[in-house]
């Protein structure tokens, strides 16, 4: 999907959409093909994405994979015409700083509801 990419050590990666049934991921991947992180989603019955979980294998931590991530992810559900949902930290801190440019880019994007946490319940069997 996203190839070219520079991590903030020089290295090369990528971020790849690994679908699922009912959680699919964008997967940073590093120059052998070896996952580094993921940033987890669900669609949801009106074709949102929830985005619900970020995370980076603490061995590459402060090498900016996960902003890489959520840039990457952001971009795709922008081609896809899909209004991102964030419920994960990672990406409402983003959208706080950087709504404006996201929506300005094609974007579209609004705060989870509780029935957006209760379908990402169900979909991972978590009670968090």
């Amino acid at each position: 999907m996203a190839e070219g990419l520079i991590d903030k050590t020089g290295a090369a990666v990528t971020v790849t959409l690994d679908v699922g049934d009912p959680i699919s991921a964008y997967v940073v991947r590093l120059a052998d093909e070896s996952p580094a992180g993921r940033a987890e989603f669900i669609n949801s019955p009106a074709e949102e994405r929830i985005f619900f979980h970020t995370e980076v294998d603490e061995e590459f931590g402060g090498r900016g994979l996960a902003g890489l991530l959520v840039r990457e992810a952001l971009a795709d559900s922008i081609r896809k015409n899909r209004t991102v949902v964030p419920v994960c930290p990672l990406f409402a801190r983003h959208l706080r700083t950087h709504g404006d440019e996201f929506s300005a880019d094609g974007g579209a994007f609004r705060r989870p509801t509780p029935s957006d946490i209760a379908l990402v319940q169900r979909a991972t069997g978590s009670a968090a």
